[in-house]
């Protein structure tokens, strides 16, 4: 009886009974659908292939959870960036140690290519996995041996725990200009170091700089020294060399111009030693500096490509203690676990400018800056500021701006200049803010487009490369004064005040 009355109603109301027929059909072909990733997703939960093991897996931003299960080819590619830091800085770090039992990095199914050791074999795409061996037991997620032991090597070890030594040159070694590189002539590369005086009244502005085509064209390097007093005149020393007085090192810091050198020092410390005579005059400058990082205080680097644009930057000592002397004509001063600062930067420099900023502001050391390449004048890059305490790494934002009130006047070359007597920055990630206050006490000027040799390229005291500039703001602006900061971070309230260093151009 049923079935007679489907098939009259059927034919009686074909249109109507097709259409409720796909609706069915739809209904349950969805609810299938759901059941299947509902499937698909607790069989991946379990997945110890795609969790690693532990109760957390960081992934690469923008990664779908699918590609790094099935090795997709939109996988190929994806790696966490400075993955070494977030490691030792955030997973492994002491300020988590209540709450982070174990962490292991893990490179899951990583595209590569075997190629035999005899010419002419054959190459082979592989996938292959990467894992420390106790940092994987460490999480639970150990694959069970059949036969031998699997352990840490020396690599692991540097890795996760590098010495100072291994440390400081993972960050700031040198380079080779690069082959596909334009302008070659305009490669810059150097260490930077400033020191302050006890009493803040006095400083020093330390470069050893590489330019040119190194190693293989025309190149040179120049150790470059600026002594300043707050109010007073500045003295500039220098000391040019040519290729064979030169030593460097791609794998550490070590640096030789002349009688003058950069020392890495088996515990992490710089030996920083310049004989130089002053430009105009006929003074020695002699300088005899051991600086000391403190211990966890950098910043691991970071390159910008834009065209024909390249630019590095690496802080292998954002909290520093110098102690040595610094003597002008034989007299001397005395550093005792002064102020310092050491960064490296390497690049090209035609028509670039930038803003940078160091400060030590209580127990926290505020870095913060913005390149500016030539062909971004349309549009402006955000800030980055990067913030340290004791324990390292404490915060990154993203500020739009600095906010520079120009009511300081100083004379560059005979021309008057208005250059920034005082600054706001403000930033907001989440729930932390930020906000960073500057008040300059002095401040110098450099014309960019009258500079000094180095080989067959200029540099000024910061070591700006650059043969011919043609630049909107030519005068490059150091300037001396004290940060003030105040936020919430972590749901902390933060603040200090200190002393520090800033650079921008007018």
């Amino acid at each position: 009886m049923i079935a007679r009355l489907a098939v009259r109603n059927l034919v009686y109301q074909p249109w109507r009974s097709a259409l409720l027929l796909l609706g069915y059909g739809l209904g349950v072909g969805v609810m299938i659908v759901l059941l299947a990733i509902g499937e698909a997703l607790l069989s991946q939960a379990r997945d110890e292939k795609l969790v690693g093991g532990g109760s957390i897996t960081v992934l690469p931003e923008g990664l779908d959870v699918e590609v790094m299960k099935t090795g997709g080819v939109g996988g190929l590619y994806f790696s966490i960036d400075q993955a070494r830091f977030v490691y030792r800085q955030l997973l492994a770090a002491p300020r988590f140690a209540d709450v982070v039992a174990a962490a292991a990095p893990q490179v899951e199914g990583k595209l590569l290519y075997l190629r035999p050791a005899r010419a002419g074999g054959a190459e082979y795409a592989v996938r292959a996995t990467g894992e420390i061996p106790s940092r994987t037991a460490g999480v639970g997620a150990a694959a069970p041996l059949a036969l031998g032991a699997w352990t840490d090597d020396d690599g692991d070890r540097a890795w996760m725990t590098p010495s100072p030594r291994e440390l400081y040159g993972e960050v700031d070694h040198f380079h080779h200009t690069p082959t596909d590189v334009e302008n070659r002539e305009s490669w810059g590369e150097w260490h930077y170091f400033n020191v302050l005086s006890h009493d803040h009244r006095r400083w020093a502005f330390i470069s050893f700089i590489l330019g040119g085509d190194v190693p293989n064209g025309r190149w040179g390097a120049q150790v470059l020294v600026s002594v300043r007093e707050q109010g007073g005149r500045t003295r500039k020393f220098s000391t040019i060399a040519e290729p064979r007085d030169i030593a460097f090192s791609t794998t550490s810091p070590d640096l030789a111009v002349g009688d003058s050198r950069v020392t890495l020092l088996d515990d992490g410390r710089y030996a920083v030693r310049a004989r130089t005579r002053e430009e105009g005059g006929s003074a020695e400058l002699t300088l005899d500096l051991i600086v000391t990082p403190a211990p966890r205080a950098y910043f691991p680097g970071a390159a910008l490509a834009s065209g024909a644009f390249t630019s590095g930057y690496a802080v292998a000592a954002l909290r520093a203690d110098a102690t040595g002397t610094l003597c002008v004509s034989g007299r001397c001063e005395r550093y005792d676990g002064a102020q310092a600062y050491h960064d490296h930067n390497w690049g090209v420099w035609r028509g670039v400018t930038w803003e940078w900023g160091a400060a030590r502001a209580g127990a926290l050391t505020i870095l913060y800056g913005r390149v500016q390449p030539p062909d971004s004048l349309a549009s402006v890059p955000p800030f980055f500021l990067f913030v340290v305490d004791s324990l390292g790494f404490r915060a990154h934002f993203r500020p739009r701006e600095i906010r520079y009130d120009d009511a300081r006047t100083i004379v560059v070359g005979g021309r008057a200049v208005r250059v920034p007597a005082r600054a706001v920055m403000a930033a907001v990630r989440g729930d932390d803010t930020l906000r960073l206050e500057l008040d300059v006490e002095d401040a110098i000027g450099t014309d960019t487009r009258v500079t000094g040799d180095v080989g067959t390229v200029k540099a000024d005291e910061r070591g700006d490369q650059s043969a011919a500039r043609a630049l909107a703001r030519p005068y490059f602006i150091q300037m001396k004064g004290i940060a003030r900061v105040r936020g919430r971070i972590g749901g902390a309230v933060v603040a200090g005040e200190g002393t520090g260093f800033f650079e921008t151009y007018r």
